[in-house]
């Protein structure tokens, strides 16, 4: 008889094989997974996250050499990715087979790869013998899950099974690249970044085209708390707290290093890999008060910051709205 993590991830692939939803950690954030091969089973996870049909999903497979079940021809510069950053946090954009579902690529003529480098997601992925579609297991344009107990608060008793991998040691999404034209072009910045990329393949775009396709995470408005948000430098974000109280807004910070003098919040590290591995769960516990409004110190310039940078302005837009907004 197996136990522990053997038991549960044999009762996930049965799930899976079942054709149910099952929350599944990454390095990134939790994913809700779903046989991307069962389109029953895909349209389950944009009923769950109230995700419009029209956005993509994220194909996780087990290595390299799963790439020919999804993407249609071959690609030199896949390969070189794949040896050089996987299992990790990369996701690729290729052109997708023909008997790939439209469920899984909103109807478009790639689909994005990735090999995640968490042991629990890789044991299900190979255990399972093939891929999971997993976007991020939160309702639709809200914060992202860094841990099992992420997934339950967002959808309680919606999700059967949630295996639970710890805390994500990213703690954001991963990098996004489209390698589906002639010029490869980054859509998404995270962990690994746009110089790393070209040390292994040479010139990359940054940002999305317009003939770029649609991929996860690259909306304005995402990523997002409930709570009205304002991203603001130090001094500015001191002085609008201090003016929100005297209004008297119950205000909450997310400072760098240290909370202004009288404030309540979540202090972060002023380091951009450790900032980006606590934001998402400082959003949350903030977001989970009574507070009117939130501040969050705009971190530093640089590379490294990209991606963070990149979520905290899709939160900003995003903080707020209502559910059911359009």
């Amino acid at each position: 008889m197996l136990t522990g993590a053997a038991a549960r991830v044999q009762e996930a692939v049965a799930a899976l094989r079942r054709g149910e939803v099952i929350g599944l950690p990454t390095e990134t954030v939790y994913g809700l997974a779903a046989d991307a091969s069962n389109a029953d089973a895909v349209r389950k996870i944009f009923a769950l996250k109230g995700r419009p049909a029209d956005h993509p999903l994220i194909v996780h497979i087990a290595d390299a050499s799963a790439l020919s079940r999804w993407a249609s021809g071959s690609s030199v510069l896949a390969g070189k990715l794949a040896q050089a950053f996987w299992p990790g946090p990369l996701t690729m954009i290729l052109p997708r087979r023909s008997d790939v579902s439209d469920v899984v690529t909103g109807g478009q003529t790639t689909v994005g790869l990735r090999c995640p480098a968490h042991p629990l997601a890789l044991q299900v992925l190979r255990a399972f013998d093939g891929g999971l579609a997993a976007p991020s297991a939160n309702r639709f344009g809200h914060i992202s899950p860094t841990t099992a107990a992420h997934v339950r608060e967002e959808f309680g008793a919606g999700v059967a099974l949630i295996l639970d991998g710890g805390e994500c040691e990213v703690g954001i999404e991963s990098t996004i690249i489209d390698l589906s034209s002639s010029i490869p072009r980054i859509l998404r910045p995270g962990r690994i970044t746009h110089e790393q990329i070209e040390a292994v393949i040479g010139p990359v775009a940054q940002d999305q085209s317009e003939s770029s396709p649609r991929a996860s995470g690259t909306l304005e408005a995402h990523y997002a708390p409930r709570t009205p948000m304002l991203l603001l430098p130090r001094a500015a974000l001191e002085l609008e707290a201090k003016q929100q109280r005297a209004f008297g807004k119950r205000v909450a910070v997310l400072a760098i290093d240290e909370l202004p003098a009288g404030f309540d919040g979540v202090v972060l590290a002023g380091e951009a890999q450790a900032f980006a591995h606590g934001l998402y769960a400082a959003l949350r516990r903030l977001d989970a008060g009574d507070e009117q409004l939130l501040l969050v110190e705009r971190p530093p310039e640089g590379a490294a910051w990209l991606a963070v940078h990149d979520r905290l302005r899709r939160a900003a837009a995003g903080a707020g709205l209502d559910d059911d907004s359009p």
